[in-house]
């Protein structure tokens, strides 16, 4: 699907910014940093897509409505 590569391609351009920033820091824990900076604007976008209705929201992101409700407490999104 062409979207996934625009998302694909996104994320290493963000990424190959990123390192070129650390100007030779180690960096460490990236997988959590990034998980942590997508998954906030993922969950407020999905929601506005769904008009909040966060049963279709859990839906569409393939996640049990619970663990949406958790996710979206974790970042204040609730």
């Amino acid at each position: 699907m062409q979207n996934n590569d625009h998302i694909s391609q996104s994320v290493r351009l963000a990424m190959e910014q990123y390192f070129r920033d650390l100007d030779g820091e180690n960096p460490s824990a990236i997988y959590d940093m990034v998980l942590a900076c997508v998954e906030k604007p993922l969950l407020e976008v999905v929601l506005i897509h769904t008009q909040g209705n966060q049963t279709r929201a859990a839906e569409l992101l393939g996640l049990n409505r619970n663990t949406l409700r958790k996710k979206m407490k974790s970042y204040d999104l609730i």
